[in-house]
């Protein structure tokens, strides 16, 4: 597949990440008791750069965790086999958690974080932020805080590349 459009760019990115750190904040009415949860892979790098981006403007740590889904996905049969690469360094139970991913597509995804978050304890309330939502929902999730709302067609695919991962930060459009 080759690139079909520049959906955003590097400073684009940096503009979306701080206004759902923003919302996030004012949502939340400050970070008492928040955490950021990434969802693995790019997920856990956007979620770093909110914590960071919430850092400097409110002054505190939010706590960051990586959560791996792959066991809790409804189309990978095999996934329990698969060793467990979440890393929760901190308790979730009555915590305000806002779970982080890339794109939202079918909702599969955050079903499954949902579950494995679930799996771990029992958070006060679990809020979604992406960078990208693309459309079309399989299943009635959406998310609370969202960088660029993006209509795509199925045969698309969307691809966020970021600097810890991919070396640049953009997202495009394949097809």
């Amino acid at each position: 597949m080759e690139q079909k459009a520049l959906i955003l760019d590097e400073k684009a990115m940096g503009r979306a990440i701080a206004r759902i750190s923003f919302e996030i904040i004012e949502r939340n009415k400050g970070v008492d008791n928040l955490c950021l949860i990434g969802i693995l892979s790019r997920g856990g790098q956007l979620a770093r750069r909110i914590a960071d981006k919430i850092k400097s403007v409110e002054d505190r740590e939010v706590p960051v965790g990586l959560l791996d889904i792959t066991r809790f996905r409804d189309d990978r049969p095999d996934g329990g086999a698969c060793p467990d690469q979440s890393e929760l360094p901190f308790d979730i139970n009555g915590k305000k958690v806002v779970l982080v991913d890339d794109v939202i597509y079918t909702g599969r995804t955050v079903r499954a974080a949902i579950d494995a978050l679930m799996a771990r304890g029992r958070p006060e309330r679990i809020q979604l932020a992406v960078l990208v939502d693309r459309g079309h929902r399989e299943l009635p999730i959406r998310a609370d805080f969202i960088g660029k709302n993006l209509p795509t067609s199925r045969e698309e695919q969307v691809k966020v590349l970021v600097k810890e991962r991919d070396g640049e930060d953009k997202v495009i459009i394949l097809g």
